[in-house]
């Protein structure tokens, strides 16, 4: 029971780094090319969201979450209140770029064209917050099946 603890310990760490490597990756460009960017920590949140909630519904039964029944039942409840977060964080994008557009943010002597950047922003949040809603959404239908299926089947 000690080695699999320490397996899955193993297990979360390396997926938390994979998700640290990724938010780099991705936030990198865009933190080389523009002065100040207003959507840093809402961007982190959207990337973090879709890793960790896409990773719960697809690997389930190998994550900490396998056995957690309460910590279950607590996500389910708090899904409403994350997916109005997330949405709300997509409403105040798409109102702010609409009202002061990519150039309010973009720094003007950048390599790469403004249209390049902006394009490439503006598709990544789109992509991770619209990516982050879903996975919101379908984590706690998976979630209900998981304790369904603890409770008549005795399996994750």
């Amino acid at each position: 029971m000690d080695q699999s603890r320490n397996l899955w310990l193993k297990m979360e760490l390396i997926w938390w780094l994979v998700t640290a490597i990724l938010v780099a990756a991705i936030l990198y460009p865009i933190l080389k090319y523009t002065d100040e960017y207003p959507f840093l920590s809402l961007n982190i949140i959207y990337i973090i969201v879709f890793v960790t909630f896409s990773r719960h519904i697809f690997l389930l039964k190998h994550t900490a979450l396998a056995n957690a029944h309460l910590v279950k039942v607590a996500i389910i409840l708090l899904s409403v209140p994350i997916i109005a977060y997330l949405i709300g964080g997509i409403n105040f994008f798409q109102t702010y770029i609409d009202e002061n557009g990519m150039d309010s943010f973009l720094s003007s002597n950048s390599v790469l064209s403004e249209e390049q950047i902006g394009s490439f922003i503006r598709n990544e949040l789109i992509l991770f917050g619209v990516g982050s809603v879903i996975a919101a959404i379908v984590l706690p239908f998976r979630l209900v099946i998981s304790l369904w299926r603890w409770k008549n089947r005795g399996t994750v």
